[in-house]
């Protein structure tokens, strides 16, 4: 478990801290690691998927209520037809395993994103996963897949616009919190922490609304080679910012 200093050389643990409700975690580098290796991107992302579902359950047993990865976003689909391919058949074998293997776990699933890309047999297993897991009461784990920041909020405005224009939305009604329930984290506090692997600096179109006051923690590490201790830092990291939400 990570730890830092505090003063008077007193270790501190994440057991200490005041947690994030809810972190985002955008996993990024698995192509780069497989490259590393020279192994196929494929191999890469399959190294990512054990990640995630280690850090997961990692963030649900330390008591974190929210969590969203960003697995696929709507830029993906320009990649190589054996990688988006590949990735497909990753994400139907993660969903056949986690009707199974969440079947005794707290963890609630849901899926933000555009679903009207996806197989049937994807969007089953979506639907079956969210059916199956929906009455628990422990982490809510979103998986971002042909998710992006930028669709969401143009099909919120979309939805918006539709009410308007039948009667039920007057123009004036419109507000951030009303924009904030046209989303697909509709009902979900926005995310405190956003986790960003990878050594990239960029927000690549994840949650720009909900993430307007997060705190972004960069780090240089590969999201397959990412682990609790990992995590651990970045918590810890989050706790010594001072929060003040544009006061002082």
């Amino acid at each position: 478990m990570a730890l830092f200093k505090k003063k008077q050389n007193q270790e501190i643990s994440i057991s200490d801290i005041q947690l994030p409700e809810h972190i985002g975690i955008i996993m990024d580098g698995n192509g780069r690691w497989a490259k590393k290796r020279g192994l196929p991107r494929s191999a890469g992302h399959t190294a990512g998927a054990q990640t995630f579902r280690k850090i997961a359950r990692y963030c649900s047993d330390i008591g974190i209520k929210h969590l969203t990865v960003y697995a696929f976003s709507t830029e993906n689909w320009r990649r190589p037809g054996d990688e988006v391919d590949a990735l497909m058949r990753l994400f139907k074998d993660y969903l056949q395993e986690a009707i199974r293997d969440f079947k005794d776990d707290s963890i609630v699933l849901r899926f933000l994103g555009d679903r009207t890309a996806f197989s049937p047999e994807l969007l089953s297993l979506m639907n079956e996963n969210e059916e199956e897991s929906c009455n628990r009461d422990g982490m809510v784990l979103n998986i971002a897949m042909n998710y992006g920041g930028r669709a969401e909020l143009v099909t919120a405005m979309q939805q918006m616009a539709q009410e308007v224009a039948e009667g039920s939305l007057k123009p004036e009604d419109i507000d951030e919190q009303m924009i904030s329930d046209h989303l697909y984290t509709k009902g979900q506090p926005d995310p405190d922490l956003i986790i960003r692997p990878s050594g990239e600096n960029r927000t690549s179109n994840f949650l720009l609304w909900q993430s307007a006051y997060a705190e972004y923690v960069i780090m240089d590490v590969l999201w397959p080679d990412f682990t609790s201790n990992d995590l651990d830092s970045a918590l810890i990291e989050y706790a010594k910012r001072n929060r003040r939400f544009g006061g002082v």
